[in-house]
């Protein structure tokens, strides 16, 4: 774990915020701002304790008003401002910029569980099999389990099953001599042996032909390998980690799978969790993602935060695509927002769960979605959102547009447009 320290000082103005980082897996202590330290190691300061900090440290500034995240620059520290009402997002963003390589972004109690078996699986050299649906981050599970090994310091090598050429399938895996068939003018090694020493990550382990998967048992139990064409077999020294997005004990039964070689495969199994099942990893991978996106090439301060409306939007969605989606949802926030935050109304959801609604003024009906995640049309939904929005807005500036335009972001000619439609809607 990396040396991170949370000052005195901000654990009494904000004590949820170590234990929300403890289930971002990360190892956080509180320390004395002025206390000797370690040259490696990164500290949570608040910015009145700006002259104990380094640039390598993160400033919090806790206040009313808007958030903002201003990147470190220029031997400056990191500075992350917000209030109580963006706290989930902050706390989030806080993790993600402390986030050690290698580990994935989580922030639910379940999720901290699995990372805590996880290390001790990591561990071991025995053969691991992750099953979930897609992007549940399978692959990110499998390098977490590489750079938490003793086979750290050697390749990861990561192969989907699903796309190798069923011709070459063989060759690719397990090497192949020269001349062993057309096309083979030089021997080449494999992947197999591209691991050696280090991790082989064999994603859609599903999709293996029978006749391959014969030879990956041999592989497992043998700690050797025949290429294609040899006729002497080659010794490998390699971790196996397989994933799979169905459920394997049904290929088995229905003869698509070797049983030998599914038992020989689930020696540690790990079943990750759709994202639906996981609420709380949703900001914290939001983060990521939004960190990802953040224009660099611009001011310090161009991070699109999302507001606590569109991050309740975002924990009541079903997510069917799961980590897929989310990223898709945010990147297109990201691009079509109108103001500088990611709101409610910036929000594509093709599906959606039941969220509270506040009373709605001017008789207005809510737009209420179906139980069990019923499809509605997206652009009802962003309809609403964004009247939802006006009328907040109107409501928290007694009515005044300009200050209201002001608070949504938008100009007031469109907030003017947005008015028409809630005229329009009272009348219907």
């Amino acid at each position: 774990m990396s040396n991170f320290g949370i000052s005195d000082a901000l654990c009494a103005q904000i004590p949820a915020m170590q234990a929300w980082l403890e289930h971002a897996f990360l190892d956080i202590a509180p320390v004395a701002a002025a206390a000797p330290r370690d040259r490696h190691s990164r500290h949570l300061l608040l910015a009145g304790e700006i002259a104990h900090a380094t640039c390598r440290d993160i400033l919090i500034d806790y206040r009313r008003g808007e958030p903002r995240y201003v990147r470190a620059a220029g031997g400056m520290p990191a500075r992350v401002e917000f209030g109580p009402e963006d706290m989930d997002f902050a706390c989030a963003l806080i993790a993600e910029l402390l986030r050690p390589a290698g580990l994935p972004a989580v922030g639910d109690d379940a999720s901290m569980r699995l990372m805590s078996l996880a290390s001790r699986i990591a561990a071991s050299d025995a053969t691991v099999l992750i099953q979930g649906d897609t992007g549940t981050g399978k692959e990110g599970m499998a390098r977490f389990l590489h750079l938490r090994s003793g086979r750290k310091d050697k390749d990861f090598i990561a192969v989907n099953c699903a796309a190798l050429p069923e011709t070459m399938m063989e060759a690719m895996l397990f090497g192949h001599r020269k001349g062993s068939f057309t096309g083979a003018a030089q021997s080449a090694d494999g992947l197999f042996l591209a691991a050696d020493g280090g991790t082989l990550f064999l994603d859609e382990i599903a999709e293996l032909p029978l006749n391959l998967q014969a030879k990956l048992l041999r592989a497992l139990q043998e700690g050797e390998i025949l290429p294609v064409g040899a006729t002497h077999p080659v010794p490998v020294n390699v971790r196996v980690i397989a994933a799979c997005n169905r459920d394997l004990v049904a290929e088995v039964e229905a003869g698509r799978f070797r049983s030998d070689l599914y038992w020989r495969l689930n020696v540690m199994p790990l079943a990750l969790s759709p994202l639906s099942a996981r609420k709380g990893d949703v900001a914290a991978i939001g983060a990521a993602m939004l960190l990802r996106l953040e224009d660099k090439s611009v001011d310090v301060d161009s991070l699109a935060w999302p507001t606590a409306d569109a991050m309740a939007v975002l924990s009541a969605h079903n997510w069917p695509g799961n980590a897929r989606e989310l990223g898709n949802v945010l990147q297109r926030a990201v691009v079509l927002r109108e103001g500088k935050r990611i709101t409610a109304a910036d929000l594509s959801l093709m599906m959606v769960t039941a969220v509270p609604v506040a009373p709605q003024p001017m008789g207005i009906a809510a737009l209420a979605p179906e139980p069990r995640q019923k499809p509605v049309r997206m652009q009802d939904i962003a309809r609403a959102s964004k009247l939802d929005a006006v009328r907040k807005a109107l409501r928290e500036t007694d009515g005044h547009r300009a200050l209201a335009a002001r608070k949504l972001g938008i100009s007031e000619r469109t907030l003017r447009y947005r008015l028409a439609e809630l005229r329009e809607l009272a009348a219907a």
